[in-house]
């Protein structure tokens, strides 16, 4: 969930943490060109950081993420870890552990279990997503007209004729096949919204303010509240295959982005009031951002992250599993102080890429948007990791 900059350097900079199914392929991300990194945490190289016990962990911020540590469980003693820092049967002692041990002792759980490493620099960067509210209704009607489409049985995988065989490697594109059985690129935002799929596909509800509907489909989850007081949840199934630009980043080069007379502030509020200010500019320029994001309707008590287990306000955020094992608890010390602390790693971004980047997850609310909207944090991150694949690390370095 998944799964997006302050949301604001999110959107300025291309960045994307949204909610994101384990397994889902996020949409391509249009960013500027940056230094190449290297393949994971191992390759990045990493440094032993101080003890778990140096850590400044409040009680209510270790209680929380054992909370989220015992929920991702299930899934880390049984998943590759791509970063190369653990193995599977690293976590079993801890996760048995965690089980049994009561959250009183949340943070000692924390020191005895794991040793800190930092990965490259460390110097981190973390954003902040969310879960959008937004008004919705099950069926149509006056003022609910934009349509939450749910994943068209046409979005395929496959090789446009123009790609020649020697060529095709890797993940198969996403598209369709059109009426002349000619393999092309899926409709894009634009097309979408001018009703390609009307009729075609399945609608799950109908949102009531399209401006709020693209900024719940670049966070991946939200929920949609009926004039009849229902709460329709809804997550991430799938997208459209097409580019994702950061529209932030398009009104920077503008020269709409900034301080003084005629400038508006590069949070996701002040995106949202220039497009609301200048509607048909800011359709034009919602519209470069040709990906669309389809949906499908959650049920339990939390948006899912790419660890498939729901992510927790406070206690979730999302990083690169190349240099992060899904699921390890993440210490973020930051010049923002309501990011500062013990956070779990269960979520990825398209945008989320390279070591010590981070989007921290807010939850629903007022004021989980204003936090979201304007979170930009840096300085320094250390994942804990158990201490068996720690142990393992040094021995290899005699």
């Amino acid at each position: 969930m998944r799964r997006v900059l302050a949301l604001a350097m999110m959107l300025a900079l291309g960045a994307c943490g949204r909610i994101i199914p384990q397994g889902s392929t996020p949409p391509p991300v249009v960013t500027a060109p940056s230094a190449p990194v290297a393949a994971n945490a191992m390759l990045a190289g990493i440094a032993i950081g101080p003890s778990p016990g140096a850590l400044d962990v409040s009680d209510a911020d270790a209680q929380g993420a054992l909370a989220s540590f015992i929920e991702s469980c299930p899934r880390v003693t049984t998943r590759e870890d791509a970063s190369g820092l653990t193995r599977p049967d690293d976590w079993k002692g801890p996760c048995a552990r965690a089980a049994t041990t009561p959250p009183s002792q949340a943070r000692a759980f924390f020191v005895k279990e794991f040793n800190i490493v930092k990965v490259g620099d460390g110097k981190a960067f973390a954003t902040g997503y969310f879960e959008p509210e937004i008004a919705g209704s099950r069926t149509r009607r006056p003022g609910y007209e934009v349509p939450v489409y749910a994943l068209p049985t046409d979005l395929v995988r496959g090789w446009p004729d123009d790609v020649p065989a020697a060529e095709r490697t890797g993940r198969p594109p996403l598209g369709r096949y059109d009426a002349q059985g000619r393999f092309v690129r899926y409709f894009d935002r634009a097309e979408i919204e001018d009703g390609a799929l009307m009729g075609r596909v399945p609608i799950i509800a109908w949102a009531a303010d399209p401006v709020e509907f693209f900024f719940l489909q670049i966070q991946g989850s939200g929920r949609l509240l009926t004039p009849e007081g229902e709460v329709i949840r809804i997550g991430y199934a799938g997208q459209n295959g097409r580019e994702y630009v950061g529209i932030g980043g398009v009104m920077r080069e503008r020269g709409l982005l900034g301080e003084g007379p005629g400038k508006y502030s590069g949070s996701m509020q002040g995106i949202m009031a220039y497009i609301r200010e200048n509607p048909r500019e800011g359709r034009d320029l919602m519209r470069l951002n040709k990906s669309w994001i389809f949906f499908k309707e959650l049920q339990g008590d939390g948006p899912l992250g790419a660890l498939g287990v729901p992510v927790r306000r406070g206690s979730s955020l999302a990083a690169d599993p190349a240099f992060v094992p899904l699921g390890a608890p993440v210490w973020l010390d930051l010049d923002r102080a309501e990011a500062d602390g013990l956070w779990i790693a269960q979520d990825t971004g398209g945008a989320i890429k390279g070591p010590n980047r981070f989007d921290t997850f807010w939850g629903a609310g007022a004021d989980a948007r204003v936090i979201a909207g304007g979170m930009s944090g840096r300085g320094t991150a250390y994942v804990l990791i158990p201490k068996a694949a720690v142990t393992r690390y040094l021995e290899n370095l005699r």
